[in-house]
């Protein structure tokens, strides 16, 4: 043999034992792509964006019944997660830090409250509206339209508009919060809403529209009524100072959105954040299940859509 030939029968041989080293090479670094991956998109997901999917139609036709979208969780503040990651197990959270403070217009998700007849929701609900009202603003809907301190809002301009017929005004509706007042959703206050360090004076008159928000903020019924006194947590009590700031949310299609008129008011601290994007949008039910019917059930033009 001559010494090509033993130098190229060396080569070979080396080869063939680099072979398994240089797998086990690309598969390290494979796997550790994978992990690098998978921790960026978690900790995407558990601080800047969330995923949701529209079910019903009470924010026609800004959103619809079907719609896939992106929430920008880091809008408004910077949280630690609400829920253990991997699992659907709440948790309290924290405030890192703010960064910025949700304004008039923007459609928000938010765990939903509870109803009027609640301290706090039993289930972990979250809902999509739109802020009508921030701390401090006076809200009225007369004749289905809306003023926030005396200024006339516009309907927002994908907006589902109703067919133009009204409930009378003194018409009350039982299911409307309060209780006791005689609005209904097309005749609805005027109604202050609290604000963080807004103080309001306590009497029969007001206890009901109050009481509720009091008691959430304490998370427990306090607030009662005993004889000619009004007590929270037992003490006599003639005023309350709010401890955080709300907010006034209403459907865009205003004819089937059960809102802020039913329930009262969104915490702060109860928004997950800002709706952006529409990337993803199918109509419901899918007309059929064969992949024609998938394809044809896509509303191609709502894909990538800007939330306004």
């Amino acid at each position: 043999m001559s010494a090509g030939e033993v130098n190229k029968q060396e080569a070979n041989d080396n080869e063939g034992k680099n072979t398994p080293v240089i797998s086990h090479i690309k598969t390290k670094q494979f796997l550790r792509a994978i992990l690098i991956a998978f921790i960026a998109a978690l900790i995407l997901k558990t601080f800047f964006i969330e995923a949701d999917t529209i079910p019903t139609g009470s924010m026609e036709n800004t959103l619809l019944a079907g719609d896939f979208i992106l929430i920008n969780k880091a809008a408004y503040e910077i949280t630690t997660p609400r829920f253990i990651p991997l699992t659907s197990v709440s948790i309290p959270t924290l405030n890192l830090f703010s960064t910025g403070a949700p304004r008039k217009n923007d459609v928000v998700v938010f765990k939903f409250p509870g109803y009027k007849n609640q301290v706090h929701s039993n289930d972990d609900l979250y809902f999509i509206k739109r802020i009508i009202g921030c701390p401090g603003d006076t809200v009225q809907i007369i004749n289905k339209v809306v003023y926030v301190n005396g200024k006339k809002i516009p309907f927002p301009p994908e907006a589902l508009l109703s067919n133009g017929y009204a409930t009378k005004k003194g018409k009350g509706d039982p299911r409307i919060f309060p209780d006791g007042k005689d609005w209904n959703a097309d005749f609805y206050g005027p109604v202050v809403v609290p604000k963080k360090g807004m103080t309001v004076n306590l009497d029969f008159g007001n206890i009901r529209e109050w009481g509720l928000i009091i008691d959430r903020e304490f998370n427990s019924r306090v607030v009662a009524i005993e004889g000619s006194v009004i007590t929270i947590n037992g003490a006599p009590a003639r005023s309350y100072t709010f401890k955080k700031n709300y907010y006034f949310v209403l459907g865009d299609n205003r004819d089937d959105s059960m809102d802020s008129r039913y329930w009262g008011f969104v915490p702060e601290d109860n928004i997950i954040g800002k709706a952006m994007l529409v990337y993803w949008s199918i109509e419901t039910p899918v007309s059929s299940g064969t992949p024609a019917g998938l394809f044809h059930s896509v509303r191609w033009n709502r894909i990538f859509t800007i939330i306004h």
